[in-house]
């Protein structure tokens, strides 16, 4: 019994990060400075892996009243990158929570077993 709780301790530890962003150049720009950071500290890394882009189209109507018919026609695009992080150190985490990244860029961090 006692030899099943300790390999059950040494389970691997994940962070998981998700980054989503409305420019791809830039959301490219984020995840090679956060790869970069993370291999310095000496942590494996599984990723960057693109997730699918979200497109979200909005039609409205050019004028309330007359031509009905015109309308114009928006689109916004939402690109994520998925980065896991294997076995992080404490050095990781610091290093990670230290990084600065630039505006529009939205982060999710989960840390888990």
């Amino acid at each position: 019994m006692s030899s099943s709780k300790t390999a059950g301790a040494k389970q691997k530890q994940k962070i998981r990060i998700i980054i989503q962003s409305f420019d791809h150049r830039v959301l490219d720009q984020s995840v090679a400075r956060i790869v970069k950071t993370a291999n310095s500290t000496g942590a494996m890394i599984a990723g960057p892996i693109p997730m699918p882009t979200r497109i979200s189209r909005v039609c409205v109507h050019r004028s309330p009243h007359v031509d009905k018919k015109s309308m114009d026609q928006f689109e916004s695009r939402t690109h994520k990158r998925l980065i896991d992080i294997i076995n992080p150190t404490a050095k990781t985490v610091d290093e990670l929570k230290r990084i600065n990244l630039p505006a529009g860029v939205d982060i999710s961090l989960k840390i888990g077993a």
